[in-house]
């Protein structure tokens, strides 16, 4: 049994939420199943958000392919290079948007999204996937937020893929 404790803003949150999510993912070998519990735990630990899951790569129809998540139904294909989530694919980094409406070509799955953080999954070089967070707030997603969560999903991709 797991309890969620949203501890937001402490000290220690960030290195709390790694070794939480470590351990949901510790002995697990199927992909969906660690994404699933992954894009659970963040849901409900960080503040503010109203979609959190993960878009995967397709390599045969060359495309991100919506994942497991949490929130309400989002769109299914992403082409590289469209919204958040394609430009954090092909540029290999982080994308932050404290303002969707600002970002060119914004895809809104929903409509009550105002700022995004994507993180690429990347191991050995080779982009799997995205993390994406939305939140119904502008500005939610601070420089510290960026960079932890870039953190942990780099080590994650490690472990996963």
């Amino acid at each position: 049994m797991w309890i969620i404790e949203a501890k937001y803003g402490e000290k220690d949150f960030y290195l709390k939420l790694e070794k939480e999510i470590f351990s949901l993912i510790d002995g697990e070998k199927n992909l969906f199943a660690n994404l699933a519990n992954i894009s659970s735990w963040i849901y409900h630990t960080l503040p503010n958000l109203n979609w959190c899951g993960f878009y995967l790569w397709d390599k045969t129809d060359q495309e991100l392919v919506l994942g497991p998540f949490q929130g309400k139904p989002a769109c299914i294909r992403i082409k590289p290079h469209r919204g958040v989530c394609g430009a954090a694919y092909t540029q290999r980094k982080t994308v932050k948007v404290s303002d969707v409406n600002e970002f060119p070509g914004h895809i809104a799955c929903d409509s009550s999204t105002e700022s995004e953080l994507v993180i690429p999954l990347i191991k050995n070089s080779i982009v799997y996937g995205v993390l994406d967070l939305d939140s119904p707030l502008k500005r939610n997603f601070t420089e510290i937020d960026e960079i932890q969560l870039t953190s942990i999903m780099n080590v994650v991709s490690d472990k996963i893929f």
